[in-house]
């Protein structure tokens, strides 16, 4: 694949079975939509400094429980899996349709900066983790906040001036 920017779209789990398959977390919407890219990068998770990125291509994938497994060439047995655990599924930018109305890709708001509705600058956007309840934006300034990215919480994004408008206290 080129050297364009990358997206991650997904996160390899746990083995599943001893076949090679691998637990799947979709970022898509709806979450079957990671498996219409046939080709992955799989990168290591950031703690793993010495791990390479490398190509995948996806055999086939299925739901499985309240989530999704797949299998990938190469990857034939339960041990072959686990060294894949935790490692991020990313595609090209330029592969992901355009968002639309209210949609926003996480990837492309790290950056911006955030104020809250009481106009205090908390910082700007670094990166975004997913919690077992909802994503939560990361915004680092004098601080950390964490915000939940839900209805509440975040008001506005602005493209435009690269601004997010939350309801999120400075002290908090």
């Amino acid at each position: 694949m080129s050297g364009l920017r990358r997206v991650e779209v997904g996160r390899l789990g746990a083995a599943h079975g001893v076949r090679g398959w691998l637990r799947v977390q979709s970022f898509t919407d709806p979450p079957q939509r990671l498996f219409e890219w046939k080709r992955w990068v799989l990168q290591p998770p950031e703690t793993d400094k010495a791990g390479a990125t490398r190509e995948a291509k996806l055999l086939e994938a299925r739901p499985q429980g309240n989530g999704w497994i797949a299998r990938l060439e190469g990857v034939e047995e339960r041990d072959a899996a686990s060294r894949l655990t935790g490692q991020m599924i990313l595609v090209e930018r330029d592969e992901l349709p355009p968002a639309e109305g209210r949609e926003h890709y996480r990837d492309d708001l790290v950056g911006f900066e955030a104020k809250n509705v009481e106009g205090a600058l908390l910082g700007v956007v670094d990166h975004f983790v997913d919690t077992p309840g909802n994503a939560v934006m990361v915004i680092k300034g004098a601080r950390e906040h964490w915000v939940p990215v839900t209805s509440q919480h975040l008001r506005s994004i602005d493209k435009d001036t690269r601004k997010v408008l939350v309801d999120w206290p400075e002290d908090f």
